[in-house]
């Protein structure tokens, strides 16, 4: 659970906004790469050319393939096209909120890790009171704005001075050490579990989810765009609820990160038998089995869904889904809707949409100040 904190106002609003601001943009550098690979991995696992040419193929020759083997490509096609569909939609959507939770626990460790080799008290920097840590550095003038953590990450370890000038942090033992930064270049990283670990078991239960909604829907089946919404919301349905509750974290966390307990690292303090990069995957697990995250996901496929479908009744409006079309004809659509979800995020509009959802905004803020809760 993520607890409100009660000192978040004491802040300048524009200082705390534009400070919250410079962390959201860390993910800028980390999520481009990560679509890269996760489009070139849907693309590789859900190539859909070789049943479109097979059945191209059957209406110039219409004796190469039987009546059997043409409604067995339909259907596979049926199948994939709606799983590549669902599988972009929620991939995008959870990369996307990944990497902001990554930059936001990063960005609070390493406010503390600067907050101690500057010599403030650990009484300062508990849990729930960070907010109060960025007040006391603006006060005492070390920090105009508080720390760019773009920069920090960066360009290892410069923070803004006073003057607005950069300055070196002498980063020692007591701070963010060259062992660290490994850390957290791995914990970075480890966005790509996804695409590189996490594909085959994702792939193989969104289809088994999409078998589910779309058994006994003929190629016949008239489709409109209220009912594309609903299916595609039926296949994410299902597939979210298929196993255990937040069985899904297994396509984006390695199954091996310990349970993140907060009583173990009440004052965050590193727990002793653990590196960085170990203590910062526990927090992003625990973050991730939060209702609040859990509610963020939901609200954020939701709207991704809405756009799609809204985005597919004005591309396609020679052939309109609004009033409805047989599915048979809603498969290409469908098919050629899914790079656009899998766009560079600077080009990505959806990736864009769940940005600026308020109730995105507002998790990452409380987020970046508090810690889970067990």
């Amino acid at each position: 659970m993520l607890m409100a904190c009660p000192f978040v106002f004491l802040i300048d609003n524009d200082r705390m906004q534009a400070h919250f601001e410079n962390i959201q943009r860390i993910s800028d550098v980390t999520l481009p790469h990560a679509m890269h690979d996760l489009s070139c991995r849907i693309t590789e696992e859900l190539d859909l050319s070789h049943l479109l040419e097979r059945l191209i193929q059957g209406k110039g020759q219409p004796n190469s393939l039987t009546q059997s083997e043409k409604l067995d490509l339909w259907s596979r096609l049926k199948i994939l096209s709606f799983t590549r569909m669902t599988l972009s939609v929620w991939a995008t959507t959870m990369l996307s909120l990944y990497t902001k939770v990554q930059v936001n626990i990063l960005g609070r460790h390493l406010y503390i890790d600067t907050a101690r080799s500057l010599g403030i008290s650990d009484s300062l920097i508990v849990s729930n009171r960070l907010p109060d840590l960025i007040s006391f550095w603006i006060s005492k003038g070390v920090f105009r704005d508080g720390i760019d953590f773009s920069l920090l990450c960066l360009n290892n370890g410069l923070i803004s001075g006073t003057e607005g000038k950069e300055r070196d942090l002498e980063l020692g033992s007591e701070s963010v050490d060259v062992v660290d930064r490994e850390d957290h270049k791995k914990f970075l990283d480890s966005v790509d579990f996804l695409s590189q670990h996490g594909m085959p078991a994702l792939i193989s239960d969104m289809e088994a989810a999409t078998k589910e909604v779309l058994k006994g829907k003929q190629l016949s089946t008239f489709f409109s765009s209220t009912t594309l919404h609903e299916t595609f919301m039926q296949i994410l349905n299902n597939f979210m609820s298929m196993g255990s509750p937040n069985y899904w974290i297994k396509y984006m966390i390695p199954e091996h990160v310990k349970p993140y307990s907060s009583n173990s690292s009440s004052d965050d303090r590193m727990l002793p038998d653990l590196t960085e990069y170990e203590q910062l995957m526990m927090e992003s697990q625990a973050v991730l089995l939060s209702a609040e995250f859990g509610s963020v996901v939901e609200i954020s496929l939701q709207a991704v869904v809405d756009k799609l479908v809204e985005l597919m009744g004005v591309k396609f409006s020679g052939g309109s889904i609004t009033a409805g079309l047989p599915l048979a004809r809603v498969l290409p659509q469908v098919a050629q809707m899914c790079p656009l979800l899998l766009e560079e995020p600077s080009k990505n509009q959806f990736i864009q949409i769940i940005k600026n959802i308020q109730e995105v905004e507002l998790f990452f803020t409380l987020l970046y100040a508090n810690m889970p809760h067990a």
